[in-house]
């Protein structure tokens, strides 16, 4: 009986806190981390941006701190902690470290090293007031089984035990990668998460910020007005052309794409000709 009564108090709390974001209104965050977080500055579809957006959907404005830089290990992240994040005294910091410590291979940084490193960022953080969540790494192939996946697997498993045991908040982008692979291919969709195995296209950025925004505390209701409000942005698909797209948009060009068994560039192409043809028989 008192077991049964424990769970419905741990239950009844738990919908309590439901929806009630750990970031506040006004706050100010860093996102400290590789090329993937530059971009994901970059753009008004990137990873980081979206979260912004996300936030201020459900009435939350934040202030971001831009602390990517492509190419950056653990290593160098600490190296520039500092001057890049705690000297500006963020409320909190978003830390995505992992990718370039394996894909770097002999230049990279070995497991142990890796922890040290992530375990100083995570002690100075803390000593400076510094509230962090955990992002872990995403994937360096779409193959799962690739050489590099399987090594960074390993750094993604610590990564997890560290959020859990300090009882930080944890976005896990890989394992959430993994699954919406799986669930793409089993629905047929072709269109990958990234540009190029590594760095995120749209799809893959609003996957990564609405990891976030849960391990921030969103909850379903909050993701779908942060959804609704990705999907009004005017530019935010880019593609290899000047053409800039809203996120409908871009579905029905993937829709009609694939109907037609070519790719969006082709079609992109073959319209660009239509109309030039067209315009040409006007004159």
């Amino acid at each position: 009986m008192r077991t049964i009564f424990f769970f419905c108090i741990v239950n009844l709390l738990t919908h309590l806190h439901a929806g009630i974001p750990l970031v506040k209104n006004g706050e100010t965050v860093a996102f400290l981390g590789d090329s993937i977080t530059e971009q994901g500055v970059e753009s008004p579809s990137g990873y980081v941006r979206l979260v912004g957006s996300g936030l201020a959907a459900n009435g939350i404005q934040i202030k971001i701190i831009a602390a990517g830089i492509g190419g950056d290990k653990s290593n160098q992240m600490g190296a520039r902690l500092e001057k890049d994040v705690l000297g500006k005294k963020p409320d909190w910091m978003t830390l995505s470290c992992g990718v370039n410590d394996v894909w770097k291979g002999a230049k990279g940084v070995s497991l142990e090293d890796y922890q040290t490193n992530i375990i100083s960022i995570l002690d100075r953080c803390q000593k400076a007031g510094v509230k962090v969540m955990i992002l872990t790494a995403t994937q360096i192939s779409p193959r799962l089984d690739s050489p590099a996946n399987i090594q960074l697997a390993s750094y993604n498993d610590f990564l997890r035990k560290t959020a859990k045991d300090r009882g930080l908040p944890l976005a896990d982008v890989s394992n959430k990668m993994a699954s919406e692979q799986g669930a793409r291919k089993a629905a047929g969709q072709t269109t990958p998460l990234t540009v190029d195995g590594v760095h995120m296209n749209h799809i893959g950025n609003q996957m990564m910020a609405a990891e976030v925004l849960q391990a921030f505390g969103l909850d379903h209701v909050q993701l779908a007005a942060a959804l609704q409000k990705w999907r009004s942005l005017p530019d935010a698909v880019h593609l290899k052309t000047v053409l800039k797209l809203s996120l409908p948009e871009m579905e029905a060009l993937e829709s009609h794409a694939a109907s037609q068994k070519k790719s969006i560039d082709a079609v992109i192409v073959e319209q660009l000709r239509a109309a030039n043809q067209a315009e040409t028989s006007d004159h």
